[in-house]
């Protein structure tokens, strides 16, 4: 297992489309796992998508704990229903100083393959439901940003640099 660098901020990679899996093989099993380990390596992370480590592939990796019912390694995953609305505070990996509201479905219904090729079918609501959107966005170019409540974005990049400042 390896740990890869995740894209941040202004990488032109996350915000390009990402290619279906055609075959899931032991080279793509080996990229979820990767992604898996880096996402367990960040402090406050849910989820990755592919293009966050650099690789334009239609992959997610979910750890949410019980909310998610563990891990969930995705692979072309696609949204085929979902319902209802949510006002949601979101935030990413890829932009580790920023915070915004954004409007989400309540409740997301997504069909994938796991990671052995098998179909699968997971309904997620609430915070379950937003992650599927916010994750999958990743995999069309879309990050949480685009979506943000005009207004709603916070940086808190200047709070973190002073409260430093302050403890030297």
């Amino acid at each position: 297992m390896a740990l890869r660098a995740i894209r941040i901020n202004d990488d032109p990679i996350l915000k390009k489309h990402c290619k279906k899996v055609e075959v899931v093989d032991d080279k793509i099993r080996q990229i979820l796992n990767d992604m898996l380990d880096t996402l367990h390596a960040t402090s406050n992370g849910a989820a990755i998508a592919a293009p966050q480590v650099g690789i334009l592939k239609r992959l997610v990796v979910i750890d949410m704990g019980e909310l998610s019912n563990g891990v969930l390694k995705l692979v072309n995953p696609e949204i085929i229903n979902q319902e209802g609305e949510q006002l949601c505070e979101e935030g990413c990996l890829s932009f580790p100083d920023r915070w915004a509201q954004t409007r989400r479905p309540n409740r997301v219904t997504v069909k994938a393959l796991d990671e052995n090729g098998n179909p699968v079918t997971l309904t997620g609501e609430g915070d379950l439901a937003k992650c599927f959107c916010h994750e999958l966005d990743h995999l069309d170019g879309i990050v949480f940003l685009d979506k943000a409540v005009p207004g709603s974005v916070v940086n808190t990049a200047g709070v973190r640099r002073a409260q430093n400042r302050r403890r030297r």
